[in-house]
């Protein structure tokens, strides 16, 4: 999930063309991008779409941003838009694991309601003071939680912290992806709102890269790209955790804890990472004939 864009859900005119698009993930939004008088609509049409049982051939990602846990419309969101094709749920606004467990029972009860047998996961906006103290706290709550998802700007602009202000946001970014490794599940970076600075939209991307993010989020199609781009394991990187994992079979038969490849000490931290990775490269499809022989060889 390099790349998640954000749709909204009152504009069914746009479904077909972010089905078509590079994106991995495409995040339907009812919340802030749609107004309340339309957000009836909004649902039948997320309905519609996620029942679908061809856009499932798309193979991507389907995402909804429902409206938060306190607002008078989470129950109706839950009651459309948890369907069979509902990968995610994105919670916007938890502030405590008692909010996380709500939302968790609600949707277990719309998924009876709707005849959905495999559990929807949740997806954690942190973007509150609050929420991003207690983020371990929140990504814990329930097994349902798979990731926690940054949102600068609701974090930044209540507290005057400038969008841009680099410290702020490594030290953000630092502080969520060491919350969801307590937790054991994935982080994911905020949306980037200037649309035309590619060259701030990438820095900020390989940021996020840097510190074990997932992916980024994209507010228009024109930054798909790029965050395909930067999330992508180079070939260089790939090539050698497939030799990491190779010399780990050599390592275990001698019984060595720690071993060298490529001149780097490698021992099970190491490890567990190259074979993260090799895991990813080969859910893009990126492994070569040679590198998906040696890691099946691992494998069995």
């Amino acid at each position: 999930m390099r790349s998640k864009l954000f749709v909204p859900a009152s504009r069914p005119e746009l479904f077909a063309k972010a089905l078509a698009s590079a994106a991995d993930a495409l995040s339907f939004d009812l919340e802030d991008a749609v107004s309340p008088e339309r957000k009836p609509q909004a649902r039948v049409a997320l309905r519609a779409l996620l029942r679908d049982s061809a856009v499932r051939e798309h193979r991507k990602v389907l995402i909804v941003r429902v409206n938060a846990l306190d607002t008078p419309f989470f129950a109706e969101d839950l009651n459309a838009v948890v369907q069979p094709g509902l990968d995610y749920l994105n919670l916007p606004k938890p502030e405590s694991a008692d909010d996380v467990r709500a939302a968790a029972a609600a949707l277990e009860r719309a998924e009876q309601a709707n005849g959905v047998r495999v559990p929807v996961r949740l997806l954690l906006n942190i973007e509150s003071p609050k929420a991003l103290r207690r983020a371990a706290e929140l990504a814990a709550a329930h097994p349902r939680v798979a990731g926690l998802q940054l949102g600068l700007g609701d974090l930044f602009e209540p507290l005057g912290i400038a969008r841009r202000e680099q410290s702020a946001i490594q030290q953000a970014m630092f502080t969520l992806r060491i919350a969801a490794g307590e937790a054991n599940v994935f982080a994911y970076d905020s949306a980037f709102a200037n649309i035309k600075d590619e060259a701030g939209f990438r820095a900020e991307a390989q940021l996020a890269q840097a510190m074990g993010f997932l992916g980024k989020s994209c507010i228009h199609p024109s930054q798909i790209a790029l965050a395909n781009d930067v999330f992508r394991p180079s070939d260089a990187d790939i090539a050698h955790a497939v030799r990491v994992v190779e010399a780990a079979r050599d390592a275990q038969s001698k019984g060595l804890g720690a071993y060298v490849v490529d001149g780097r000490m490698i021992d099970p931290p190491f490890f567990e990472r190259a074979r993260a990775l090799v895991q990813h490269a080969a859910r893009l499809e990126l492994l070569t004939v040679e590198q998906r022989a040696v890691v099946d060889s691992r494998a069995s």
